[in-house]
């Protein structure tokens, strides 16, 4: 987005969120994907959410929220695990870019998930810097068998919020910015077989106000 008056963070999410829904019809607009839109933005970016997801082919963050150049400062990791490099990247959307929404992104049948249960149903261990990308993604799936969670998509969903909450307590610039209310925060899981982007968690927005998916 290159208007001068940035979106609210209510108004960022219905955009993101809207895309998705063209998406999963079938009926996506391509926007800001042209020779125009390359030239608009080649001398600034202003993006409207900052996007932090997992590093899943299938999830490329400008196709399944129809989004384009300029649109999404995008993040990701395998996991969505959050290192200083991660959260410096944050909060550069935040506090350089002015971005209005950060948004975590997990998905369901994430191999970083399915690792970290493995390693810990069974012991299986990773090797080299996998081994650190499963040992993050731990303490979700602890916290999921603790509450005697069974399905792949409570542990999704607990890895999510697990990120949130870290990002909230381990940066102050995007506390701060949340607690503003200048910036939300949402947790989002993505479907891989419809497309579907399902709220999770949010700080700092009216999910109860038509912002929802």
């Amino acid at each position: 987005m290159t208007d001068t008056k940035p979106p609210t963070p209510r108004e960022a999410l219905q955009i993101l969120l809207a895309g998705n829904r063209r998406f999963v019809a079938g009926a996506p607009e391509h926007p800001n994907q042209d020779a125009a839109r390359r030239s608009e933005t080649a001398p600034a970016q202003a993006p409207f959410a900052v996007l932090f997801g997992c590093s899943d082919s299938r999830l490329a963050a400008e196709i399944i929220f129809d989004r384009g150049l300029g649109d999404l400062f995008v993040v990701r990791t395998a996991g969505h695990v959050a290192g200083p490099e991660v959260l410096g990247s944050l909060e550069y959307g935040v506090s350089v870019l002015g971005c209005p929404l950060v948004v975590v992104l997990g998905h369901d049948s994430c191999g970083a998930v399915a690792a970290a249960r493995a390693a810990v149903a069974d012991g299986a261990t990773a090797s080299g810097y996998v081994r650190d990308v499963v040992e993050k993604v731990t303490p979700s799936v602890l916290a999921s068998r603790a509450a005697g969670h069974i399905e792949d998509a409570d542990f999704i969903d607990e890895q999510v919020r697990h990120t949130v909450d870290l990002l909230l307590e381990r940066s102050r610039a995007l506390g701060e910015a949340v607690e503003s209310g200048g910036t939300a925060l949402v947790g989002l899981s993505y479907r891989l077989s419809d497309g579907t982007a399902r709220l999770v968690t949010a700080h700092g927005v009216d999910v109860t106000a038509g912002a929802t998916a």
